[in-house]
Protein backbone atom coordinates (compact mmCIF):
# COMPACT_ATOMS: atom_id res chain seq x y z
CA UNK A 1 0.00 0.00 0.00
CA UNK A 2 3.32 2.32 0.58
CA UNK A 3 3.54 2.05 -3.13
CA UNK A 4 -0.16 3.51 -3.85
CA UNK A 5 0.50 6.83 -1.50
CA UNK A 6 3.98 7.22 -3.34
CA UNK A 7 2.27 6.80 -6.68
CA UNK A 8 -0.17 9.20 -5.64
CA UNK A 9 2.92 11.59 -4.24
CA UNK A 10 4.45 11.59 -7.97
CA UNK A 11 1.24 11.89 -9.98
CA UNK A 12 0.31 15.17 -8.25
CA UNK A 13 3.98 16.24 -8.36
CA UNK A 14 4.96 15.65 -11.82
CA UNK A 15 2.13 14.38 -13.99
CA UNK A 16 -0.48 17.48 -14.13
CA UNK A 17 -0.68 18.84 -17.61
CA UNK A 18 -0.76 22.31 -18.73
CA UNK A 19 -3.41 24.22 -20.59
CA UNK A 20 -2.73 24.74 -23.94
CA UNK A 21 -6.12 26.12 -25.08
CA UNK A 22 -6.61 23.94 -27.86
CA UNK A 23 -9.60 21.89 -26.63
CA UNK A 24 -8.96 18.47 -28.06
CA UNK A 25 -5.36 18.34 -27.01
CA UNK A 26 -6.09 19.55 -23.50
CA UNK A 27 -9.11 17.21 -22.75
CA UNK A 28 -6.30 14.14 -24.16
CA UNK A 29 -3.87 15.51 -21.41
CA UNK A 30 -6.27 15.95 -18.56
CA UNK A 31 -8.16 12.82 -19.46
CA UNK A 32 -5.34 10.76 -18.53
CA UNK A 33 -4.56 12.74 -15.52
CA UNK A 34 -8.03 12.85 -13.83
CA UNK A 35 -8.26 8.61 -14.78
CA UNK A 36 -4.65 8.17 -13.66
CA UNK A 37 -6.27 10.02 -9.77
CA UNK A 38 -9.39 8.21 -9.87
CA UNK A 39 -7.59 4.87 -9.98
CA UNK A 40 -5.11 5.87 -7.41
CA UNK A 41 -8.14 7.03 -5.17
CA UNK A 42 -9.35 4.03 -5.65
CA UNK A 43 -6.34 1.91 -4.59
CA UNK A 44 -6.37 2.98 -1.12
CA UNK A 45 -8.16 1.06 1.35
CA UNK A 46 -12.26 2.40 2.53
CA UNK A 47 -12.22 5.68 3.99
CA UNK A 48 -12.36 4.36 7.51
CA UNK A 49 -9.71 1.97 7.02
CA UNK A 50 -7.23 4.02 6.44
CA UNK A 51 -3.90 5.07 8.23
CA UNK A 52 -2.93 8.52 8.60
CA UNK A 53 -0.45 8.69 5.17
CA UNK A 54 -3.32 6.81 3.28
CA UNK A 55 -5.90 9.56 4.42
CA UNK A 56 -3.49 12.80 3.44
CA UNK A 57 -2.75 11.19 -0.20
CA UNK A 58 -6.65 10.78 -0.81
CA UNK A 59 -7.30 14.22 0.46
CA UNK A 60 -4.02 16.19 -2.10
CA UNK A 61 -5.91 13.49 -5.16
CA UNK A 62 -8.75 15.20 -4.60
CA UNK A 63 -7.71 18.40 -4.04
CA UNK A 64 -4.94 18.71 -7.21
CA UNK A 65 -8.19 17.11 -9.21
CA UNK A 66 -10.35 19.50 -8.42
CA UNK A 67 -7.81 22.32 -8.92
CA UNK A 68 -7.05 20.95 -12.59
CA UNK A 69 -10.80 20.81 -13.19
CA UNK A 70 -11.60 24.11 -12.39
CA UNK A 71 -8.17 25.75 -14.50
CA UNK A 72 -10.19 23.33 -17.95
CA UNK A 73 -13.42 24.23 -17.06
CA UNK A 74 -12.68 27.84 -16.34
CA UNK A 75 -11.09 27.72 -20.32
CA UNK A 76 -13.39 24.92 -22.13
CA UNK A 77 -16.80 25.00 -20.49
CA UNK A 78 -18.23 26.40 -23.18
CA UNK A 79 -16.25 23.97 -26.14
CA UNK A 80 -17.82 21.06 -23.45
CA UNK A 81 -21.14 21.77 -23.22
CA UNK A 82 -21.72 22.93 -27.54
CA UNK A 83 -20.02 19.10 -28.47
CA UNK A 84 -22.96 17.56 -25.59
CA UNK A 85 -25.73 19.62 -27.11
CA UNK A 86 -25.11 20.00 -30.58
CA UNK A 87 -23.73 24.06 -30.34
CA UNK A 88 -26.89 24.03 -28.28
CA UNK A 89 -29.35 22.49 -30.38
CA UNK A 90 -30.12 19.57 -27.58
CA UNK A 91 -31.70 20.19 -24.70
CA UNK A 92 -30.10 17.43 -22.16
CA UNK A 93 -31.20 17.49 -18.44
CA UNK A 94 -28.34 17.44 -15.50
CA UNK A 95 -28.49 14.08 -14.59
CA UNK A 96 -28.15 12.94 -18.37
CA UNK A 97 -25.58 15.92 -19.26
CA UNK A 98 -23.36 14.93 -15.95
CA UNK A 99 -23.28 11.09 -16.99
CA UNK A 100 -23.04 12.20 -21.01
CA UNK A 101 -19.54 14.73 -20.05
CA UNK A 102 -18.06 11.79 -18.18
CA UNK A 103 -18.14 9.91 -21.88
CA UNK A 104 -17.31 12.90 -23.76
CA UNK A 105 -14.30 13.17 -21.36
CA UNK A 106 -13.40 10.91 -19.47
CA UNK A 107 -12.47 11.72 -16.02
CA UNK A 108 -14.07 15.08 -15.67
CA UNK A 109 -16.55 14.18 -13.75
CA UNK A 110 -17.31 10.33 -12.43
CA UNK A 111 -19.18 7.60 -14.38
CA UNK A 112 -22.56 6.76 -13.42
CA UNK A 113 -20.93 3.20 -11.99
CA UNK A 114 -18.33 5.30 -9.82
CA UNK A 115 -21.19 7.47 -8.41
CA UNK A 116 -23.60 4.29 -7.83
CA UNK A 117 -20.42 2.40 -6.16
CA UNK A 118 -19.71 5.27 -3.90
CA UNK A 119 -24.12 5.26 -2.99
CA UNK A 120 -23.34 2.07 -1.25
CA UNK A 121 -21.52 3.33 1.16
CA UNK A 122 -22.20 5.73 4.26
CA UNK A 123 -22.45 9.15 3.39
CA UNK A 124 -19.14 9.54 6.27
CA UNK A 125 -17.22 6.81 3.81
CA UNK A 126 -17.85 8.87 0.94
CA UNK A 127 -15.12 10.37 -1.04
CA UNK A 128 -17.04 13.25 -2.61
CA UNK A 129 -15.79 12.75 -6.02
CA UNK A 130 -19.47 13.89 -7.29
CA UNK A 131 -17.82 17.58 -6.28
CA UNK A 132 -16.56 17.12 -9.93
CA UNK A 133 -20.20 17.35 -11.17
CA UNK A 134 -20.20 19.91 -8.91
CA UNK A 135 -17.44 22.31 -10.51
CA UNK A 136 -18.38 20.97 -14.10
CA UNK A 137 -22.02 22.39 -13.62
CA UNK A 138 -20.61 25.83 -12.12
CA UNK A 139 -18.69 26.77 -14.82
CA UNK A 140 -21.70 25.49 -17.33
CA UNK A 141 -23.68 27.62 -15.60
CA UNK A 142 -20.75 30.61 -14.84
CA UNK A 143 -21.71 31.94 -18.47
CA UNK A 144 -24.38 33.87 -19.68
CA UNK A 145 -24.87 31.89 -23.15
CA UNK A 146 -24.14 27.72 -21.74
CA UNK A 147 -25.64 28.73 -18.75
CA UNK A 148 -28.97 29.96 -19.89
CA UNK A 149 -29.39 26.86 -22.36
CA UNK A 150 -29.14 24.66 -19.36
CA UNK A 151 -32.03 26.81 -17.78
CA UNK A 152 -33.77 26.24 -20.19
CA UNK A 153 -33.66 22.85 -20.56
CA UNK A 154 -34.16 22.24 -16.82
CA UNK A 155 -37.56 24.15 -17.28
CA UNK A 156 -38.96 21.73 -20.09
CA UNK A 157 -41.72 19.53 -19.33
CA UNK A 158 -40.16 15.87 -18.18
CA UNK A 159 -40.55 13.13 -21.01
CA UNK A 160 -42.40 11.20 -18.81
CA UNK A 161 -44.96 14.30 -17.85
CA UNK A 162 -45.92 14.56 -21.56
CA UNK A 163 -46.62 11.06 -21.55
CA UNK A 164 -48.79 11.02 -18.66
CA UNK A 165 -50.57 14.43 -19.81
CA UNK A 166 -53.64 12.83 -21.85
CA UNK A 167 -54.53 10.34 -19.22
CA UNK A 168 -54.74 13.43 -16.59
CA UNK A 169 -56.90 15.77 -18.69
CA UNK A 170 -59.17 13.10 -18.83
CA UNK A 171 -59.52 11.26 -15.51
CA UNK A 172 -58.12 14.39 -13.67
CA UNK A 173 -55.58 11.93 -11.15
CA UNK A 174 -52.85 10.67 -11.40
CA UNK A 175 -51.18 9.16 -8.77
CA UNK A 176 -47.03 8.32 -8.63
CA UNK A 177 -47.38 6.77 -5.20
CA UNK A 178 -44.62 9.46 -3.14
CA UNK A 179 -46.37 12.25 -5.07
CA UNK A 180 -50.17 12.60 -6.91
CA UNK A 181 -51.97 15.46 -8.99
CA UNK A 182 -55.51 16.08 -8.71
CA UNK A 183 -58.21 18.50 -10.28
CA UNK A 184 -60.27 20.17 -7.83
CA UNK A 185 -62.59 22.49 -9.75
CA UNK A 186 -60.30 24.78 -11.57
CA UNK A 187 -57.57 24.36 -9.26
CA UNK A 188 -54.71 21.24 -9.89
CA UNK A 189 -53.12 20.27 -6.73
CA UNK A 190 -49.96 18.51 -6.02
CA UNK A 191 -49.72 16.56 -2.95
CA UNK A 192 -46.54 15.76 -1.09
CA UNK A 193 -46.77 11.90 -0.20
CA UNK A 194 -43.85 10.65 2.01
CA UNK A 195 -46.11 9.63 4.67
CA UNK A 196 -43.21 7.40 6.93
CA UNK A 197 -41.43 10.19 6.91
CA UNK A 198 -43.77 13.38 7.09
CA UNK A 199 -43.80 14.22 3.45
CA UNK A 200 -39.71 14.57 3.84
CA UNK A 201 -38.04 14.75 0.21
CA UNK A 202 -35.53 12.06 -1.24
CA UNK A 203 -34.43 10.21 -4.47
CA UNK A 204 -37.98 8.46 -4.19
CA UNK A 205 -40.28 11.91 -4.25
CA UNK A 206 -37.81 13.45 -7.09
CA UNK A 207 -39.38 12.60 -10.49
CA UNK A 208 -42.49 12.06 -9.09
CA UNK A 209 -43.27 15.34 -8.06
CA UNK A 210 -41.59 17.14 -11.27
CA UNK A 211 -44.06 15.32 -12.91
CA UNK A 212 -47.31 15.95 -10.78
CA UNK A 213 -45.88 19.82 -11.19
CA UNK A 214 -45.38 19.37 -15.06
CA UNK A 215 -48.82 17.71 -15.57
CA UNK A 216 -50.56 20.52 -12.83
CA UNK A 217 -49.42 23.21 -15.38
CA UNK A 218 -50.32 21.65 -18.69
CA UNK A 219 -53.38 20.85 -17.43
CA UNK A 220 -55.80 22.79 -19.74
CA UNK A 221 -58.93 22.07 -17.78
CA UNK A 222 -57.55 24.24 -14.33
CA UNK A 223 -56.87 27.39 -13.83
CA UNK A 224 -53.90 27.61 -11.29
CA UNK A 225 -52.05 25.04 -9.05
CA UNK A 226 -51.72 24.76 -5.27
CA UNK A 227 -49.26 22.44 -3.01
CA UNK A 228 -50.16 20.54 0.04
CA UNK A 229 -49.21 17.91 1.96
CA UNK A 230 -51.14 14.01 2.24
CA UNK A 231 -51.88 12.61 5.58
CA UNK A 232 -48.80 11.13 7.30
CA UNK A 233 -48.41 7.75 9.37
CA UNK A 234 -45.69 9.22 12.20
CA UNK A 235 -47.50 8.40 15.79
CA UNK A 236 -47.86 12.22 16.70
CA UNK A 237 -49.65 13.35 13.25
CA UNK A 238 -51.55 10.09 12.62
CA UNK A 239 -54.21 10.32 9.84
CA UNK A 240 -53.44 14.14 9.77
CA UNK A 241 -52.04 16.21 6.93
CA UNK A 242 -48.71 17.94 7.21
CA UNK A 243 -47.11 19.72 4.42
CA UNK A 244 -43.12 19.13 4.63
CA UNK A 245 -39.95 18.42 6.79
CA UNK A 246 -37.86 18.89 3.71
CA UNK A 247 -34.95 16.71 2.60
CA UNK A 248 -34.70 13.14 4.27
CA UNK A 249 -31.89 13.44 6.93
CA UNK A 250 -31.63 10.05 7.47
CA UNK A 251 -31.47 9.17 3.86
CA UNK A 252 -28.23 11.78 3.77
CA UNK A 253 -26.64 10.44 6.60
CA UNK A 254 -26.91 7.14 4.95
CA UNK A 255 -25.60 7.80 1.78
CA UNK A 256 -28.43 7.71 -0.29
CA UNK A 257 -29.35 11.27 -1.48
CA UNK A 258 -26.90 11.99 -4.55
CA UNK A 259 -25.19 15.30 -5.67
CA UNK A 260 -27.57 15.48 -8.69
CA UNK A 261 -30.72 15.22 -6.44
CA UNK A 262 -30.18 19.10 -5.57
CA UNK A 263 -29.31 20.49 -9.04
CA UNK A 264 -32.10 18.08 -10.21
CA UNK A 265 -34.64 19.42 -7.69
CA UNK A 266 -33.78 23.66 -7.68
CA UNK A 267 -33.42 23.89 -11.17
CA UNK A 268 -36.39 21.38 -12.48
CA UNK A 269 -40.00 21.39 -10.53
CA UNK A 270 -39.15 24.41 -7.76
CA UNK A 271 -37.69 26.66 -10.57
CA UNK A 272 -41.26 25.42 -12.63
CA UNK A 273 -43.24 26.75 -10.01
CA UNK A 274 -42.16 29.41 -9.32
CA UNK A 275 -40.78 30.66 -13.13
CA UNK A 276 -43.22 28.20 -15.48
CA UNK A 277 -42.40 26.05 -17.94
CA UNK A 278 -40.41 26.34 -20.91
CA UNK A 279 -41.52 26.05 -24.37
CA UNK A 280 -38.39 24.58 -26.60
CA UNK A 281 -38.69 27.34 -29.11
CA UNK A 282 -38.99 29.87 -27.32
CA UNK A 283 -36.10 30.99 -24.26
CA UNK A 284 -38.09 31.13 -20.80
CA UNK A 285 -36.35 34.29 -20.08
CA UNK A 286 -39.23 36.99 -18.89
CA UNK A 287 -38.35 39.46 -21.79
CA UNK A 288 -39.43 36.66 -24.44
CA UNK A 289 -42.70 35.79 -22.56
CA UNK A 290 -41.90 31.82 -23.83
CA UNK A 291 -43.26 30.24 -20.48
CA UNK A 292 -46.29 28.37 -19.84
CA UNK A 293 -47.57 29.10 -16.22
CA UNK A 294 -50.34 29.65 -13.56
CA UNK A 295 -50.18 30.82 -9.86
CA UNK A 296 -49.16 28.80 -7.38
CA UNK A 297 -51.05 28.39 -3.75
CA UNK A 298 -49.74 26.69 -0.64
CA UNK A 299 -51.62 25.06 2.21
CA UNK A 300 -48.95 24.56 5.03
CA UNK A 301 -50.59 22.59 7.77
CA UNK A 302 -48.29 21.63 10.96
CA UNK A 303 -44.94 23.02 9.36
CA UNK A 304 -42.83 23.57 6.17
CA UNK A 305 -39.08 22.68 7.50
CA UNK A 306 -35.82 23.37 5.07
CA UNK A 307 -37.51 22.96 1.56
CA UNK A 308 -40.92 22.65 2.70
CA UNK A 309 -40.07 26.65 3.58
CA UNK A 310 -38.48 27.08 0.66
CA UNK A 311 -41.13 26.03 -1.46
CA UNK A 312 -43.23 29.31 -0.11
CA UNK A 313 -40.45 31.21 -1.28
CA UNK A 314 -41.86 30.16 -4.82
CA UNK A 315 -45.70 30.64 -4.36
CA UNK A 316 -47.75 33.42 -5.23
CA UNK A 317 -49.81 32.77 -2.25
CA UNK A 318 -49.69 30.82 0.70
CA UNK A 319 -52.62 29.53 3.48
CA UNK A 320 -51.12 28.43 6.79
CA UNK A 321 -52.83 26.79 9.73
CA UNK A 322 -52.72 29.03 12.79
CA UNK A 323 -50.63 26.25 14.83
CA UNK A 324 -48.34 26.06 11.56
CA UNK A 325 -44.24 27.13 11.58
CA UNK A 326 -41.77 27.72 9.13
CA UNK A 327 -37.86 26.82 9.47
CA UNK A 328 -34.69 26.63 7.44
CA UNK A 329 -32.85 24.45 10.10
CA UNK A 330 -29.45 24.75 7.60
CA UNK A 331 -26.99 25.52 9.58
CA UNK A 332 -27.80 22.22 11.60
CA UNK A 333 -27.92 20.50 8.59
CA UNK A 334 -24.82 21.70 6.61
CA UNK A 335 -26.37 22.20 3.36
CA UNK A 336 -27.26 25.28 1.75
CA UNK A 337 -31.09 25.60 1.87
CA UNK A 338 -31.65 25.87 -2.46
CA UNK A 339 -32.65 29.45 -3.33
CA UNK A 340 -33.81 30.46 -0.09
CA UNK A 341 -30.74 32.67 0.62
CA UNK A 342 -31.49 34.95 -2.78
CA UNK A 343 -36.02 34.91 -1.87
CA UNK A 344 -36.35 35.07 1.89
CA UNK A 345 -34.92 38.73 2.37
CA UNK A 346 -37.08 39.57 -0.35
CA UNK A 347 -40.22 38.56 1.62
CA UNK A 348 -38.52 39.62 5.67
CA UNK A 349 -35.52 41.73 5.41
CA UNK A 350 -32.08 40.39 5.74
CA UNK A 351 -31.79 40.30 9.07
CA UNK A 352 -34.98 37.82 9.69
CA UNK A 353 -33.84 35.66 6.75
CA UNK A 354 -29.85 35.28 8.04
CA UNK A 355 -31.35 34.32 11.42
CA UNK A 356 -33.21 31.77 9.86
CA UNK A 357 -30.72 30.74 7.54
CA UNK A 358 -27.53 31.05 9.49
CA UNK A 359 -29.06 30.30 13.16
CA UNK A 360 -32.00 28.63 12.99
CA UNK A 361 -34.74 30.99 13.57
CA UNK A 362 -38.41 29.43 13.90
CA UNK A 363 -41.16 31.46 12.26
CA UNK A 364 -44.78 30.79 13.34
CA UNK A 365 -46.56 31.39 10.95
CA UNK A 366 -49.13 33.08 13.13
CA UNK A 367 -46.80 36.14 14.17
CA UNK A 368 -45.88 39.66 12.35
CA UNK A 369 -42.79 37.92 10.88
CA UNK A 370 -44.65 34.71 9.48
CA UNK A 371 -47.14 36.64 7.94
CA UNK A 372 -44.64 38.28 6.22
CA UNK A 373 -44.27 34.93 3.81
CA UNK A 374 -47.64 33.54 5.07
CA UNK A 375 -51.05 35.65 3.26
CA UNK A 376 -53.51 33.95 5.11
CA UNK A 377 -53.62 32.35 8.77
CA UNK A 378 -57.34 29.97 9.62
CA UNK A 379 -57.63 27.92 12.04
CA UNK A 380 -56.08 24.29 11.63
CA UNK A 381 -59.72 22.60 11.32
CA UNK A 382 -60.75 25.62 8.45
CA UNK A 383 -57.89 24.66 5.84
CA UNK A 384 -60.21 22.79 3.13
CA UNK A 385 -62.82 25.85 2.87
CA UNK A 386 -60.18 28.48 3.43
CA UNK A 387 -58.43 26.97 0.08
CA UNK A 388 -61.55 26.61 -1.75
CA UNK A 389 -62.35 30.36 -0.87
CA UNK A 390 -59.10 31.70 -2.36
CA UNK A 391 -59.34 29.32 -5.09
CA UNK A 392 -62.56 31.08 -6.03
CA UNK A 393 -61.23 34.27 -5.42
CA UNK A 394 -58.29 33.61 -7.77
CA UNK A 395 -60.48 32.32 -10.41
CA UNK A 396 -63.70 33.89 -10.29
CA UNK A 397 -62.50 37.23 -12.58
CA UNK A 398 -60.17 34.35 -14.20
CA UNK A 399 -56.30 34.45 -14.51
CA UNK A 400 -55.74 35.93 -17.99
CA UNK A 401 -53.15 38.24 -16.65
CA UNK A 402 -51.51 36.10 -14.16
CA UNK A 403 -48.51 35.15 -16.01
CA UNK A 404 -47.95 38.68 -17.62
CA UNK A 405 -47.90 40.09 -13.69
CA UNK A 406 -45.99 37.32 -12.55
CA UNK A 407 -43.31 37.59 -15.24
CA UNK A 408 -43.38 41.46 -14.14
CA UNK A 409 -42.58 40.79 -10.87
CA UNK A 410 -40.08 38.37 -11.63
CA UNK A 411 -38.30 40.94 -14.05
CA UNK A 412 -37.98 43.25 -10.96
CA UNK A 413 -37.09 40.64 -8.84
CA UNK A 414 -35.31 37.61 -10.05
CA UNK A 415 -35.05 37.28 -13.74
CA UNK A 416 -33.69 34.14 -15.05
CA UNK A 417 -30.15 35.31 -15.65
CA UNK A 418 -30.10 36.06 -11.77
CA UNK A 419 -31.08 32.78 -10.99
CA UNK A 420 -28.55 31.35 -13.35
CA UNK A 421 -26.01 33.05 -11.32
CA UNK A 422 -27.03 32.23 -7.80
CA UNK A 423 -26.85 28.70 -9.24
CA UNK A 424 -23.29 29.18 -10.42
CA UNK A 425 -22.36 29.71 -6.81
CA UNK A 426 -24.96 26.91 -5.56
CA UNK A 427 -23.66 24.23 -7.96
CA UNK A 428 -20.64 24.25 -6.18
CA UNK A 429 -20.93 25.30 -2.98
CA UNK A 430 -23.38 22.49 -2.19
CA UNK A 431 -21.45 19.76 -3.37
CA UNK A 432 -18.25 20.25 -1.11
CA UNK A 433 -21.24 20.45 1.85
CA UNK A 434 -23.02 18.03 1.15
CA UNK A 435 -19.58 15.53 1.36
CA UNK A 436 -18.42 17.80 4.30
CA UNK A 437 -17.36 15.90 7.48
CA UNK A 438 -19.28 18.98 9.18
CA UNK A 439 -22.25 17.58 7.58
CA UNK A 440 -21.88 14.08 9.44
CA UNK A 441 -21.19 16.44 12.53
CA UNK A 442 -24.23 18.22 12.61
CA UNK A 443 -26.44 15.44 11.71
CA UNK A 444 -25.29 13.23 14.22
CA UNK A 445 -25.19 16.30 17.11
CA UNK A 446 -28.77 18.05 15.99
CA UNK A 447 -30.59 14.81 14.43
CA UNK A 448 -29.07 12.14 16.87
CA UNK A 449 -28.67 10.33 12.67
CA UNK A 450 -26.88 7.05 13.83
CA UNK A 451 -29.52 6.35 15.72
CA UNK A 452 -32.28 6.89 12.94
CA UNK A 453 -33.33 3.92 11.29
CA UNK A 454 -33.94 3.79 7.28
Amino acid sequence: MQAVTDAATLWTAASRPELTGEFQRDADAHSKFWLKGYELLEALPEKAKRANEQARAAETILRVGRESREGFMLRHASAIYGALTKDQIKFIRADVLAYEAASLVPGLVPTRQQVYAQGERMQSQKDGIEVDQGIFFAHILARPDTGAHFCHAMLLPRTESLARLGEFTARGAVDLGTAAVMRQDTAATVFMRNPRYLNAEDEATLQQTEVCVDLAILDPKSELCALRGDTVEHPKYAGKRVFSTGINLTHIYHGKISYLWYITREMGFVNKMFRGLARPDVSPDEIYGGTIEKPWIAAVEHFAIGGGCQYLLAMDYVVAASNAYMTLPARKEGIIPGAANMRMWRFTGDRIARQAILSGRRLDCDTPEGRMICDEIVAPNEMDAALDRVIASFTDSGVVSAAGNRRAIRVAQEPLDQFRRYMAVYAREQAYCHFSPALIANLEKHWNAQQRKM
